[in-house]
């Protein structure tokens, strides 16, 4: 988990944020991590994180059994037709090293990973890299740069 936070950290205009306590975000969300193309540093209020990394279970979001111990959940917006091409909409979401479509979000174009190894762990960057390039092609639209 630390090896891919310190990855999207070293994109241009990423910004991390793994709420805490004093971080004054939800306490469910203590200790995951929201990944933004915000190049200001300050956290966008107006758009959805590209990736995430989630360590718990969340409400209505169990099947991926994050509340075993050592299990995160890596989730990346890729696009609905790269997700139909990098996970099989059968993909069990509780496979380790293993694409699948995010339990909650996979129809809006989310794919997730449950601990990212030998298998997926270079395509999960490129996809975090890729999904970067997106949020920050739409900052640059939004902002009349483009």
């Amino acid at each position: 988990m630390r090896e891919i936070i310190d990855v999207v950290r070293s994109f241009e205009g990423a910004l991390v944020v793994v709420p805490d306590r004093g971080s004054g975000l939800p306490e469910l969300a203590w200790g995951d991590a929201f990944f933004y193309y915000a190049p200001d540093g300050v956290m966008p209020q107006r758009s959805q994180p590209y990736g995430t990394i989630v360590t718990k279970n969340y409400p209505d979001d169990e099947r991926s059994r994050l509340d075993d111990p050592h299990r995160f959940r890596v989730n990346i917006h890729v696009g609905r037709d790269r997700a139909a091409e990098i996970a099989r909409a059968d993909a069990d979401p509780a496979a380790t090293d293993a694409f699948a479509p995010h339990p909650v979000y996979g129809a809006t174009g989310w794919v997730s990973v449950v601990n990212p190894a030998a298998t997926t762990a270079e395509l999960v960057v490129s996809l975090l890299r890729d999904a970067h390039e997106a949020a920050r092609a739409r900052s640059s639209r939004r902002s009349g740069d483009a």
